[in-house]
C-alpha cells in the first residue's frame, strides 16, 4: 500500500511513524519468539497502512492479534495420535452398518488471503475392527481446520486421518463452508456455500452406501 507522502514529513505529526517503520525494519525477527515476532509484524503493518501504533486504542492490538493467531493456527502444534489419545475401541457392530457425525462446525483460515471461512463438516465411517470415541471426530476435524488451509485439502486430510487411525471398510467427508475471502473482497458473493467431499473405500464404489449417507445427513 503507497504511503503517499504521509509517513515521511514531519509537518503533520507523524515523523515518529516513520522513524518506527526503520527501527522495526531493522530488527532481526529470527531472535524473537513466535508471539514477539507477530506483535511486531503487527505494528508494521499497522503503520504501513497509516496508523500510529503507539495511540490509545491500538497499543495491545499487536499483542491481541498475536495471541488471535495462536488460538486460531493451534493445530500446528496438534498430532493425530495426541488428539486421538488412545480413544479406539473393539465394539461389535452390525457388518456394513456406517457411524455418522453431522453438522460439526469448524473455524478455519485460508491461506490465499489470511481470511476467515466457516462452516460444517459430516463424516462417516463404517468400522472394520474399531471404533473411535465420539468426541475424537470434531476433535480431528478442528485440528486440521485450524491452520492455513484450502478447504479442498482440509477435506481430504480429515478422510486422510481417519483411514489411518481406523482402518475401516469406508469413510467419506462432506465440508460446506462459506468464504469471507470471496464475500468482503474480491467478487464480494454473500451466501456463497462451497461443498467438498472425500471418498474412501466402500464410499467410493457404493453408491448405495453414498445415497444412504446423505440421507442421514438432510442433503
Amino acid at each position: 500500500m503507497a504511503n503517499n507522502g504521509k509517513l515521511a514529513g514531519t509537518g503533520n505529526g507523524n515523523g515518529h511513524v516513520q522513524q518506527a517503520v526503520e527501527r522495526l525494519a531493522a530488527q532481526t525477527f529470527h531472535a524473537l519468539d513466535s508471539r514477539a515476532a507477530i506483535e511486531e509484524a503487527v505494528k508494521l503493518i499497522l503503520i504501513n497502512v497509516g496508523e500510529d501504533p503507539n495511540r490509545d486504542g491500538l497499543l495491545r492490538t499487536p499483542q491481541r492479534v498475536a495471541r488471535m493467531y495462536e488460538e486460531l493456527l493451534e493445530g500446528y502444534h496438534q498430532d493425530l495420535q495426541a488428539v486421538l489419545n488412545d480413544a479406539l475401541f473393539d465394539v461389535e457392530y452390525g457388518e456394513g452398518e456406517m457411524v455418522v457425525v453431522a453438522d460439526i462446525e469448524y473455524q478455519s483460515l485460508c491461506e490465499h488471503h489470511m481470511l476467515p471461512f466457516v462452516g460444517k463438516a459430516h463424516v462417516a465411517y463404517i468400522p472394520r475392527h474399531k471404533i473411535v470415541g465420539l468426541s475424537k471426530i470434531p476433535r480431528i476435524v478442528d485440528m486440521f481446520a485450524r491452520r492455513l488451509q484450502v478447504q479442498e485439502r482440509m477435506t481430504n486430510e480429515i478422510a486422510d486421518a481417519l483411514e489411518e487411525v481406523l482402518d475401516p471398510v469406508g469413510v467419506i467427508v462432506v465440508v460446506e463452508g462459506q468464504h469471507s475471502c470471496a464475500s468482503l473482497r474480491g467478487v464480494k458473493k454473500h451466501g456463497v456455500n462451497m461443498v467438498t467431499t472425500a471418498k474412501r473405500g466402500e464410499f467410493r464404489t457404493n453408491r448405495d452406501l453414498r445415497d444412504e449417507f446423505y440421507r442421514l445427513i438432510g442433503r
